[in-house]
């Protein structure tokens, strides 16, 4: 196994990003492993660590297909179906309630929530 080049954070030279600054230039790593890393000192905790990617070997991201486009519409639209009363929200349920808010809170009123 060969070692990576470290880098402080925020001196990387131009070539590296970052999976997410690829992905806003429309890239992605496409396979490559690892090529550097940033490290981000902290007090009295290990260091905060990003990987980088070479830019020149990263490959365009794969455009959506209209079977990708459905999936993802279906995932969306279960996350907004209520368990309990079974109807559409209007919003993502959240994951701490679990059900919409008027099934959550039946009683019409809960602390500091104006209903």
């Amino acid at each position: 196994m060969r070692a990576l080049p470290v880098f402080r954070w925020r001196l990387a030279p131009d070539g590296y990003a970052t999976r997410r600054q690829l992905r806003e230039r429309g890239l992605r790593p496409g396979g490559q492993d690892v090529a550097a890393q940033l490290e981000r000192p902290r007090r009295r905790r290990p260091p905060l660590v990003a990987y980088l990617y070479r830019v020149d070997l990263a490959k365009p991201v794969r455009p959506m297909t209209p079977a990708k486009w459905a999936a993802l519409a279906k995932a969306n639209r279960a996350r907004r179906i209520c368990p309990a009363c079974l109807r559409d929200a209007g919003y993502v349920i959240p994951a701490a309630l679990g059900t919409c808010v008027p099934c959550a809170y039946p009683e019409g009123s809960c602390d500091g929530i104006a209903a």
